[in-house]
């Protein structure tokens, strides 16, 4: 089937045929760098959009962590201290 491709001569070591680059149209080449070239300025932008909401999303967690923290410490001193009583 790929009797063609077997061999040494398709191996990239054996110094196998460079094959011509394809001559492509000005207008489609063009069309490529602007496709890119607008990819890359929506992810710039769409990057500061999302930034202050992440950072803020962010900030929130902190929050919600230090108080989730806050009444882990109030329940475990709350329960060292009933079982200190019963057990007195």
């Amino acid at each position: 089937m790929f009797s063609g491709l077997r061999g040494s001569s398709f191996s990239p070591l054996s110094g196998a045929r460079m094959v011509p680059p394809v001559a492509v149209s000005p207008l489609i080449k063009t069309a490529r760098w602007s496709a890119l070239f607008l990819g890359v300025l929506y992810g710039k932008q769409r990057f500061e959009y999302l930034k202050p909401i992440a950072e803020e999303e962010k900030r929130i967690e902190e929050t919600e962590k230090k108080l989730r923290e806050e009444q882990e410490r109030i329940y475990k001193q709350l329960s060292e201290g009933n079982t200190d009583t019963i057990l007195k």
